[in-house]
């Protein structure tokens, strides 16, 4: 039961992560000011506080860990580079040029890490 728990609520909080960034990215690209708003600020990290503690649960529970089992190192580094691509498109990108760039590399790495996830094959889908 609680294996499911974690999974399901790992599974949601990708999802909305997912669907938070790409409404986040659009909000970027039109210039909108409702990315200034507190709540869509604070939302995000909410959200991954939860993605993280229901990731942690999943890997004591499957008993498979990061730079042991090649499929979970894969998705560590992708969400580290997804990171780093997330804050370039919404923040720290000079021009709007670099910050399109950065969302679109950001939303492939993304699928990128779900790939992995569904496969446990640290090539995702290609593997």
């Amino acid at each position: 039961m609680t294996y499911h728990i974690l999974l399901v609520s790992h599974i949601c909080a990708v999802i909305f992560s997912g669907a938070l960034f790409v409404l986040r990215g659009v909000w970027m690209l039109s210039d909108s000011p409702r990315l200034q708003q507190r709540w869509v600020k604070v939302l995000p990290h909410v959200n991954d506080t939860v993605l993280l503690a229901a990731a942690i649960g999943l890997t004591l529970f499957i008993e498979q860990y990061p730079l042991t089992n090649a499929w979970l190192t894969a998705k560590i580094v992708g969400l580290l580079l997804y990171i780093a691509l997330g804050m370039i498109a919404l923040k720290r990108g000079r021009t709007r040029r670099i910050r399109i760039g950065a969302f679109v590399a950001a939303l492939l790495v993304f699928l990128y890490i779900v790939s992995v996830a569904l496969t446990h094959n640290p090539w995702g889908v290609v593997g």
